[in-house]
């Protein structure tokens, strides 16, 4: 997985959870957030595709979430900007 903070590469044993209290080794960023999750989506309801998943309202800050999984590093893809979101948005009310 990668850091959401600074992008350092950090290795995560397959199928083993990642602690809630687990830091970043670059930067001390929190890395069981939200940002760094699989299911994070910010254009999802409650920015998260996992359905049965609580708000969490700060999205870089550790949390309790049972349904966290790291984000894999290959398919990450970047943030989407607020007009991207906003167009597809606009682009799903007027699907036939």
């Amino acid at each position: 997985m990668r850091c959401h903070n600074c992008s350092t590469s950090i290795e995560v044993q397959p199928g083993a959870p990642l602690a809630r209290n687990a830091e970043c080794p670059s930067c001390a960023a929190e890395l069981h957030c939200c940002l760094n999750c699989r299911f994070y989506d910010s254009a999802a309801p409650n920015q998260c595709r996992e359905p049965q998943a609580e708000w969490v309202a700060r999205k870089e800050r550790a949390n309790f979430c049972g349904f966290f999984t790291p984000q894999a590093e290959e398919g990450r893809r970047p943030p989407r900007t607020s007009k991207e979101t906003a167009r597809d948005q606009l682009k799903r009310l007027f699907k036939k």
